[in-house]
């Protein structure tokens, strides 16, 4: 029965959820972090931008790390742990989602949280340098339900992929967006729509034929951009099924990865479904850790290393 009590003290400040999540977010800052751009084509013609940072050894290691919504690769819940890893003697590839590396990307599609054929092409790219005998994969919030996703909706994982870490994760796209849009996470919700309208507009004139100014006009909620954009955009009937199929919920049962889990009882973004206790209890691959504190993605803790990071690298440690 893989539930992990969780050993997690914030500062006495960090104990909201509000408190811990904000500063996290706006306020952190990881320094010492050397970053080399890699870019690479996607099948279908796309690219992805990959970051790396290195230990101060040639390792055989590396952890692929994927970042949350309208994140990028300099965001400290990432640097964070490439640091920590780096010093570990661990390298570190931190991916882009498409459009999220500072260019547009090509197509009229983006990423989302479901698209682990964007994950599976990283892994391909990281496996024909033959370099890494081990791989893992940490996820942030939308980051960690794809990484969950990716290892539990396949039975030919790669055998160099040995653990997966998930932060944060909203294992049910339907009841997490239902969350975002409730009244005390009205302030992210808004700050989470700006910037994904930001980033839609430009594609008004690039691709006519696919979306128009009273389209993009409606989209007044999370959910009016998912119906507009991301389940069209990804071939989704509408956003009931692209929540369905992306949600990384169903496939917990299949993993055959050791894959830990992390989130906070007092994370707003996320609904009852997203802690899957029963789950967790009937596979012995999948570890479940739910403190009773931060937020989400604010693992607040001592000397800039946050909880959730120490405890990615304890895990596969002990594996």
């Amino acid at each position: 029965m893989p539930i992990i009590q969780p050993t997690y003290k914030p500062p006495f400040w960090a104990k909201k959820s509000f408190t811990s999540t904000v500063f996290s977010g706006l306020a952190r800052r990881v320094k010492g972090v050397v970053q080399t751009r890699e870019r690479i084509t996607l099948p279908d013609g796309d690219f992805l931008d990959l970051d790396w940072s290195y230990a101060e050894q040639k390792s055989n290691k590396v952890i692929v790390l994927l970042h949350g919504l309208e994140g990028n690769a300099q965001r400290p819940y990432i640097t964070g742990t490439a640091k920590l890893f780096n010093e570990n003697g661990i390298d570190a590839c931190a991916v882009n989602f498409r459009g999220c590396s500072g260019e547009p990307n090509l197509l009229y599609r983006s990423y989302h949280s479901g698209a682990t054929e964007d994950l599976e092409a990283v892994i391909n790219s990281i496996l024909e340098k033959n370099q890494y005998d081990e791989i893992y994969i940490k996820g942030i919030s939308l980051g960690a339900n794809m990484a969950l996703k990716y290892v539990g909706e396949r039975d030919d994982v790669p055998k160099e992929i040995k653990a997966v870490i998930a932060i944060s994760t909203p294992c049910d796209l339907k009841g997490s967006c239902d969350a975002l849009l409730s009244l005390k996470n009205k302030h992210y919700a808004i700050r989470f729509l700006k910037h994904l309208k930001d980033k839609l507009k430009p594609k008004l004139s690039q691709f006519p034929d696919n979306i128009n100014i009273k389209d993009f006009s409606s989209i007044k909620t999370l959910i009016g951009f998912d119906e507009v954009y991301t389940s069209k955009a990804h071939g989704f009937k509408d956003t009931s099924e692209y929540y369905e199929k992306a949600s990384c919920l169903q496939f917990l049962p299949n993993i055959k990865v050791p894959s830990l889990i992390i989130n906070a009882l007092n994370d707003s973004f996320l609904s009852a479904e997203c802690y899957p206790v029963k789950e967790a209890k009937h596979n012995p691959n999948l570890f479940l850790e739910m403190p009773k504190y931060g937020g989400h993605v604010g693992f607040i803790d001592k000397r800039n290393i946050y909880y959730n990071e120490w405890r990615a690298l304890d895990f596969i440690n002990e594996l």
